[in-house]
């Protein structure tokens, strides 16, 4: 059942986000070279703050959880340190969703950026109380995922409100 104010049946969206989250995955565990690596986006994630902020009826707290889980799982870092700061991008695109009314491309494009920029440093602060390390070539990922948003918008923007 769609809800009326919904272009879209539920079936098609919460297809559209189990597959785009397969393909997120697929990308974010792609072997790439040990230099190479150091700059991939963060997929997993912009895909998740697309969601949460186009999505929000469908896309909320506990998929921001579960999700960070399975980034978790599949990126072998500290089981829950992606999980947390999933869920507190989550807490942050809800705040600022009471902030903004209109969410057009530049719009969605600073609050994408604010949730990556929030995710990555509460992932470095994580790293750093957990491991006692600070990982800085991270910062070469959220910098390309930035400037990499608007392809995922581009890619999904079939499933905008």
């Amino acid at each position: 059942m769609a809800y009326p104010d919904s272009e879209h049946p539920t079936g098609l969206l919460i297809s559209a986000m189990v597959l785009s989250f397969i393909v997120a995955s697929s990308l974010s565990v792609y072997p790439l070279g040990q230099y190479l690596a150091a700059l991939r986006p963060l997929f997993m994630v912009m895909v998740l703050i697309f969601w949460l902020l186009f999505q929000p009826r469908y896309a909320g707290v506990f998929l921001a959880f579960t999700i960070g889980l399975i980034a978790d799982l599949l990126t072998d870092s500290l089981l829950g340190q992606q999980a947390f700061a999933a869920v507190v991008v989550a807490f942050t695109i809800r705040l600022s969703s009471i902030y903004l009314k209109q969410l057009n491309t530049l719009s969605a494009w600073i609050v994408a950026t604010i949730s990556l920029l929030v995710f990555q440093s509460t992932l470095w602060l994580l790293q750093l109380i957990t491991q006692s390390t600070f990982i800085a070539q991270s910062a070469f990922a959220l910098a390309l995922s930035i400037i990499s948003w608007p392809l995922v918008l581009l890619v999904l923007r079939k499933f905008t409100r």
